[in-house]
């Protein structure tokens, strides 16, 4: 794998400085072992991530998934075009205003994301499963301080085990 120069000089003893490079090693190295999973789903990178904007909100308008894009509302609205084209995403009217439009997910695009989940978590399983007990362990305390810090704590039904 090809890594990037370290933004920091070497030698740095920040402790922050090194955690951030090895953070965001470690995101690259997420991102490459999941990526094939997204390849192949035979949608884009970009229409992925509406998908997910739209999973999370569980009904968004077009105006609100522009902003969370960040992008312009036609933009958005084209990418929503090519989604409903695959039976990917729903427009619907709002019951109360007729001119408000909501995007909802098909059941084709939960059953895409839910594969995705599932494969991307098997993958990162593998990887995990390299490490020894100890080393998971200490990621898993590590990653519940990093989500803490980073305001998004992680319920604590949802703690794995690492082991």
């Amino acid at each position: 794998m090809r890594t990037r120069p370290s933004p920091h000089p070497a030698g740095s003893d920040d402790a922050a400085s090194m955690a951030a490079a090895l953070v965001d090693a470690a995101g690259q190295a997420l991102v490459l072992a999941t990526s094939a999973a997204n390849d192949n789903s035979g949608v884009s990178a970009a229409q992925l991530r509406v998908l997910g904007v739209v999973d999370q909100a569980g009904s968004i308008n077009l105006t609100q998934l522009a902003i969370a894009l960040h992008t312009a509302p036609s933009s958005a609205s084209r990418l929503c075009d090519r989604l409903e084209a695959a039976d990917l995403l729903r427009r619907t009217n709002d019951d109360r205003d007729r001119r408000e439009v909501w995007l909802v997910l098909t059941p084709t695009a939960r059953r895409l994301l839910d594969g995705l989940g599932r494969q991307r978590q098997e993958t990162i399983a593998a990887v995990l499963r390299r490490m020894s007990p100890d080393d998971r362990a200490a990621l898993v305390q590590g990653l519940q301080s990093f989500s803490h810090a980073a305001g998004t704590p992680v319920a604590d039904s949802s703690k794995a085990q690492a082991s």
